[in-house]
Order: C-alpha cells, then sequence, then structure tokens
C-alpha cells in the first residue's frame, strides 16, 4: 500500500509539473500568433490524443512519462510545402528573436510562478509549525560559546524577521552557503523581572558545517535544536519499569541520576543510554519533590540495544499558525521562490568547481521517495514538495545546456548580439553535445538513488 502510494504521489507531482510547464511554452506560442501542433504529456510513442480548437491541436498522452512537449509548426523539423500562406506566417522561426525567446523562456517562468502561488497559498491559509524557540546546547557546541543557552526565542535572522523554525532553518542554511556568520536576534527572560523579556543579537559561526552536510541534521552539529515540552510523564503501561517503580502520569521529571532533565527528549535520551542499569529519578508531583530507583529494561531495533521503562513521554515543541494577508503572502512566496532558486544555483556551481560532492545530485527515484514521504505527512509538505520541485525543474531548464530551454534562450541571446541566428551545423552539434550532457547527468542520479536505497 505505501508503495503504491508513493507511486501516485509521484506520477500527481510529475503530471502536475510537466503540464504547468508546457501549457507556459503553449499558452505564450499562441499570444505570439504560432500555430501549435501538439501538446504532449509525455515523450515517445502517442498512446492516446484528441484534437481541440480551430487550429486542431492535438492533445496527447505519450509513453515515456519523464517529460513533455509542446510542437509547433517549425522548419527545422519537416516541409513546409504544402502549408498555407496564412499558416506559414505563424512558423515558428518566422517570428522576431523577441517572441521566440518569449515562448522559450515561458515554461521555466510557469515553474516559478506555480511555486509562488502554492507558497502563497500556504502563507495565506496559515501552516502550523513549530516556534524558533531553542534547545539548551551542548557546552562544547558553537551555539553554547556563541552564548545560547536555552529557552532562547529567535525573533529574527541576519535583520530578517521570522516566526517559525523552518524559517531560521533555511536562514542558517544560506549561512552554510554563503559562509557566512549568521546573527539571531532572540529573546529571553528576564530572571529579575519574570514579565519582561531581554533582547540580544549573538553571532553564530557556521564554517564548521560543509555544504555537503545540509541534507542532514547540520543545525545539531552546531548545537541548534528545537526546544521541547518539559519532561511531564504521559500514559504509564501497566507493569513496566516505570509504573512498578511507583511514577505515574503527571510526574514532571526533573532530574536522572543527579541530572537536570531540561525536557522530554533529555530523559528518553537518558533513559535508552541505560539498559539493564539503575536510575535514581527525581520527579515532582503535585509540587511535592519526590525520587525513585528504575531499572529500565532492555530492548533491542535493527541490532541496537537500547533501555526502555515503558511510558509515554510527550516531546511536542511549541507550535505557531503563521499566516499573512493576501498581499504578504504573495510577497513572501515570491521570495521564497527566489531565495531557494538562488541557492539551487550556488549549489550548481559548488559542484561545477567540485566544492560540493555530485552525491547531492537525485534523480526520480529519490523524487518519488520524497513524493510519497512528504504525502504521508499531510497536505501542507506535500503542496511545499510540489513547490520546491517546481523551482528545481525551472533552474535546471535555465542551464545554458543544448536541447534545454536555457540553451536556446543561449542560442537566441547570441542572435540578438550578433544579429544573425545561430548556424544550423553549430546547433546540430551542440544538440547531440547536450543530449550527451544530460544523460550522464542522468546516470549519475540514478546511480546516487540507487545508493540511497542500499545504503
Amino acid at each position: 500500500m505505501q508503495f503504491l502510494q508513493t507511486i501516485l504521489a509521484f506520477a500527481v507531482v510529475l503530471g502536475v509539473l510537466i503540464i504547468v510547464h508546457e501549457l507556459g511554452h503553449y499558452l505564450v506560442a499562441r499570444w505570439c500568433g504560432v500555430k501549435v501542433l501538439r501538446f504532449s504529456v509525455g515523450m515517445g510513442k502517442v498512446v492516446y490524443s484528441r484534437r481541440f480548437g480551430a487550429d486542431q491541436t492535438e492533445w496527447a498522452i505519450s509513453i515515456l512519462p519523464l517529460g513533455g512537449y509542446v510542437k509547433m509548426l517549425d522548419a527545422r523539423e519537416g516541409d513546409l510545402n504544402e502549408v498555407s500562406p496564412e499558416d506559414l506566417k505563424r512558423e515558428f522561426t518566422r517570428q522576431s528573436v523577441w517572441s521566440r525567446i518569449a515562448i522559450v523562456a515561458a515554461g521555466p517562468l510557469a515553474n516559478f510562478l506555480l511555486a509562488i502561488l502554492v507558497f502563497a497559498g500556504l502563507y495565506l491559509y496559515g501552516i502550523p509549525e513549530p516556534a524558533p524557540k531553542l534547545r539548551a546546547p551542548a557546552e562544547q557546541s558553537v551555539a553554547y560559546q556563541a552564548g545560547l543557552r536555552g529557552g532562547e526565542l529567535v525573533t529574527a535572522v541576519n535583520g530578517e524577521p521570522i516566526q517559525i523554525w523552518n524559517d531560521l532553518r533555511w536562514q542558517m542554511v544560506q549561512g552554510v552557503i554563503n559562509n557566512k556568520p549568521v546573527k539571531l536576534d532572540v529573546e529571553r527572560a528576564n530572571p529579575n523581572f519574570p514579565a519582561e523579556k531581554l533582547i540580544s543579537t549573538l553571532t553564530i559561526p557556521v564554517d564548521s558545517v560543509s555544504a555537503e552536510e545540509l541534507e542532514g541534521n547540520f543545525l545539531a552539529k552546531l548545537g541548534i535544536d528545537l526546544a521541547r515540552s518539559r519532561a511531564i510523564l504521559g500514559q504509564v503501561v501497566a507493569d513496566g519499569p516505570a509504573m512498578l517503580a511507583g511514577l505515574q502520569a503527571g510526574d514532571l521529571v526533573t532530574a536522572v541520576n543527579g541530572m537536570a532533565m531540561s525536557d522530554g527528549v533529555a530523559l528518553v535520551e537518558a533513559v535508552r543510554a541505560s539498559p539493564g542499569k539503575n536510575l535514581k529519578i527525581d520527579f515532582l508531583r503535585d509540587g511535592k519533590p519526590l525520587s525513585v530507583n528504575v531499572t529500565p529494561e532492555e530492548a533491542s531495533k535493527d541490532g541496537q540495544v537500547f533501555g526502555r521503562i515503558k511510558v509515554e513521554v510527550p516531546m511536542a515543541p511549541d507550535m505557531v499558525l503563521a499566516s499573512h494577508g493576501p498581499i504578504a503572502a504573495l510577497a513572501k512566496g515570491a521570495q521564497k521562490t527566489w531565495d531557494t532558486s538562488v541557492m539551487t544555483l550556488k549549489m550548481v556551481g559548488k559542484m561545477i568547481v567540485g566544492e560540493v560532492s555530485w552525491k547531492n545530485v537525485t534523480g526520480p527515484i529519490t523524487i518519488a521517495d520524497y513524493a510519497g514521504q512528504t504525502a504521508r505527512i499531510g497536505l501542507i509538505s506535500y503542496l511545499s514538495f510540489i513547490a520546491f520541485v517546481s523551482i528545481s525543474l525551472g533552474v535546471m531548464n535555465l542551464l545554458p545546456i543544448p536541447v534545454l530551454d536555457g540553451g536556446h534562450l543561449l542560442y537566441y541571446a547570441v542572435e540578438v548580439l550578433t544579429g544573425r541566428p545561430v548556424s544550423e551545423r553549430f546547433g546540430a552539434i551542440a544538440q547531440r553535445a547536450g543530449i550527451g550532457l544530460l544523460m550522464t547527468l542522468m546516470l549519475v542520479a540514478v546511480f546516487n538513488d540507487i545508493s540511497r536505497l542500499m545504503s
């Protein structure tokens, strides 16, 4: 069932992005007066088609699902002797260079527009997200040395206000890519006047994190983690070590073997690290301090042995509903799309110069896996994933590689500068080189996908 859900989620992502991209080409081609012969979702042999409209454009589904195309009346692709004089005026290469640029650029721009609208819709609807409240860092961490002690609420990063944890993580990602320290504006409690908040700005160096580590939990390496709920016990399983020791639901655990428990995560970590070992647990019950001795039972999973006392420990972070008005939501959607596009280009540049491993190149298998995962998490995560993939598709199509839209735009830029089109012979050679490069990238991506699955 999970496999079928992944396939369906991937098919929806692929179908939406292909249709949006090709609709961009189609609509601008029609707007520029070019005759469109076929609109195909998929490549290769047509398996189903219908004709519509005054031009009897063929709307088709083709056998290979990875891609699509808009076929226009084009002198480079066939004999036009039988074409009427009226239609010859609508042939693609007879249009001005600026019209051709608009038609080719419309596909990637449609992908960017889709991402803007999806992000804007999510910001308008309101996204329930963890608040950017920080957990106490380890003393040897970069975050601790910068002055973070836990409980701080991050209100801005590099001067830009934030509301949610993902905004904090995103800004930290850009700091790592740009290799620049990140400035955090934080609120913390005033020990002398609890009703007041202390505001301060701290600088977090990020040079200890490489761009290759961004896919993992790189924030933990810096000592930055999400604050969690206090270690208040939930349901206690009958006849488990916790119940046998006398622990009850609602008990607030304050220390384990004399070590303070800042939150539920700390309690879980302490218990898991002590299978079969006696633990002294200090806790509060109705405000009264008590203590018990508990021996976690041994358990194992995937060959790893850990301890457990069979009690529920809530670890949910503080949540906020990040929502905006229509104009602000649209502006944030556009900013998010721009920032993601720039970051993608920077990562591509770092791969080209060797600063980032080519292992970061992903292909259809990884995209399908992430599509399935985000679909299972919920609609908001799934829509966000569609927006991010749409941006990636738009950026990759604008790269100056022959065969891609960016390659054609490069040809037209040369034509604008020189006053004459690129020669057919050069275009044919570049086309073959572009196909070879794309096939190589696809092989690398599939190899990386399979390696990820096997590891």
